[in-house]
């Protein structure tokens, strides 16, 4: 890849998990562009996996396990190996992204159901093999909540659904003071985010604050985009998933000369 400041002067601040968010800062800056770090969710182990270890013999008995972030898979596959020695035979594996079926190869799993296009909840759904679920068990590894879409589908299609929850998002930000500085000395012209708990984070901190009226929110997904263009902010939605497809996103602000 040959750098062609196409991102000359932009200052953008980046959200997401501190060891998810350096791929997108290096490309960022080798493309002109000044990144800030300002993550608004950080992940972490629970308190105590009592509760997941219990869990884990259900497998045995599970047709299908849907990891739905690499963070399922690093948290929850080393109690899993620890548990049964291997990887359970019987299990059949999904994925919401190619970068979660990756984490699962380091695991010996590498027959990983994915999403072709887009790669989320909906996505998955639509693939053939989650169709015919009827009568048939299914684990969603993830973290402490998040969305229900996913198991509700597959429960309407007749599937029994259970949740193995093996770590926990926080926000590692008690405001968004610094945002509000940049903004104020001219140095913050856009804000990545790239989950819909980082959103609501950054809604909740940035309330009725002037910045937030000026810059930019560029998302990867229109469900992230929803909740802010309700509140009449500025939002563009990247193409598709994945850094290059950001970066196009963000290059739409540069001012051309």
């Amino acid at each position: 890849m040959t750098a062609d400041n196409r991102l000359h002067g932009l200052q953008v601040a980046v959200t997401r998990p501190i060891e998810q968010a350096e791929s997108l800062c290096d490309l960022i800056q080798y493309h002109g562009g000044t990144p800030i770090l300002f993550p608004l969710i950080a992940i972490a182990p629970l308190e105590s996996y009592t509760t997941f270890e219990n869990q884990l013999g259900m497998l045995e008995s599970t047709d299908w396990a849907i990891f739905i972030s690499s963070n399922a898979v690093s948290y929850a596959m080393p109690h899993v190996i620890r548990k049964f020695g291997n990887v359970p035979e019987n299990l059949k594996f999904a994925a919401i992204g190619h970068q979660t079926a990756r984490e699962l190869s380091i695991f010996g799993v590498h027959n990983v159901l994915i999403p072709r296009t887009r790669f989320d909840s909906e996505t998955l759904l639509a693939l053939a093999e989650m169709q015919n679920v009827s009568h048939m068990t299914i684990a969603i590894f993830r973290g402490v909540g998040g969305r229900e879409l996913l198991a509700e589908t597959l429960k309407s299609r007749g599937a029994n659904v259970y949740f193995l929850e093996s770590y926990q998002r926080v926000n590692p930000q008690t405001d968004a003071t610094l945002l509000n500085d940049l903004w104020k000395q001219g140095k913050l012209d856009a804000v990545v985010v790239t989950s819909s708990e980082a959103m609501r984070n950054l809604l909740q901190m940035a309330g009725a604050s002037m910045w937030m009226q000026h810059v930019t929110l560029c998302v990867n997904h229109e469900r992230i985009a929803e909740l802010p263009r309700q509140r009449g902010l500025k939002v563009l939605v990247a193409k598709e998933p994945g850094d290059d497809a950001m970066l196009e996103c963000l290059s739409q602000l540069v001012k051309k000369p």
